[in-house]
């Protein structure tokens, strides 16, 4: 198949298209590249450095399957410019889903966030809770999803609800609870939590591009689909890491009322198995920062990046 795959030059994207590439698929990678391109040069690799607003300048001819995964991410950098992220995280999609059926292309993955449901007190939060986003990311979320359900009637539409990633990509972010703190432990010897008891659900980056293939193979399964396997809190994380680090754990207060945890039974029920745990992605982290193959740079912080080269 020829798969469209909207930020794939981002932390899963550049996971994501060497798999599909290896599955024997072809590729048209489309990215701003405001971090910068890590993926590998392949005959069956099309990589166009294009920003996905305008959309009217999307070739989509050829294409059978989009995966979209193009977004301003995580709350502090969809709140650095409010405007520029939702013309980039919820019109662009609605204008990308309307080109996409009049063009007849007939399967749609797009790639939400498990944060939409806002700060739930239910210990298994499914699919079918009422969405409460408390940011701008997490709207825009919210609203591309109602736009993508509006065509599933005229596509095969499926929605991921992604826990919080973790693990090593080409384009690493070491803005993200696990791999920061994994960080911070083996750099520092120390890490500061805030808080601490907010749970977070996480899922291993090999598990959710590894989920994206499986959709593309099964378009059978739509609808929406929570994907994260390990409902665990910050200080559970900060615990594992000094067991494993002998890293000080040092505890501050914190007012972030973020608290999210996921039930995953709906896509557990598709047959999708994950293989990869939080305590995989630390190992790997920890190997690759020892071996000089990862380094702590800026270009791996979205708001610092943002901040420094974007706007």
């Amino acid at each position: 198949m020829k798969v469209l795959v909207t930020g794939a030059c981002g932390y899963k994207g550049s996971v994501l298209v060497p798999k599909l590439l290896s599955k024997g698929h072809s590729v048209v990678a489309l990215d701003i590249q405001w971090f910068g391109n890590f993926l590998p040069e392949h005959k069956r690799l099309t990589v166009l450095k294009q920003d996905v607003r305008q959309v009217a300048d999307i070739e989509l001819d050829g294409i059978d399957v989009i995966i979209h995964l193009a977004s301003v991410a995580n709350d502090p950098c969809g709140d650095l410019d409010p405007k520029l992220t939702w013309e980039i995280s919820a019109l662009a999609t609605m204008q990308l889903a309307d080109k996409a059926y009049r063009h007849g292309i007939k399967h749609f993955i797009y790639a939400s966030s498990g944060s939409v449901y806002g700060v739930k007190d239910e210990d298994q939060v499914t699919e079918d809770l009422v969405l409460e986003p408390i940011s701008e990311y997490n709207k825009t979320k919210m609203v591309s999803e109602r736009v993508m359900l509006s065509y599933s009637d005229k596509m095969a539409v499926q929605i991921v609800r992604p826990a919080t990633v973790c693990g090593l990509s080409p384009r690493m972010r070491l803005d993200v609870a696990v791999n920061m703190l994994t960080v911070q432990a083996i750099k520092n010897g120390k890490i500061t939590v805030f808080g601490g008891d907010q749970a977070r659900p996480n899922i291993h980056i090999d598990d959710i591009t590894d989920l994206y293939l499986f959709l593309l193979e099964n378009p059978q399964h739509q609808g929406v689909f929570n994907a994260g396997f390990e409902n665990i809190t910050i200080a559970e994380i900060a615990s594992i890491l000094a067991k494993r680090t002998g890293a000080e754990v040092v505890t501050t207060p914190s007012n972030d009322p973020r608290s999210y945890r996921v039930n995953s039974d709906k896509l557990l029920a598709t047959g999708f198995r994950p293989k990869k745990s939080v305590e995989t992605a630390i190992e790997e982290i920890i190997e690759a920062y020892q071996s000089g193959n990862l380094v702590d740079q800026d270009r791996w912080c979205n708001l610092k990046w943002m901040q420094q080269e974007v706007l």
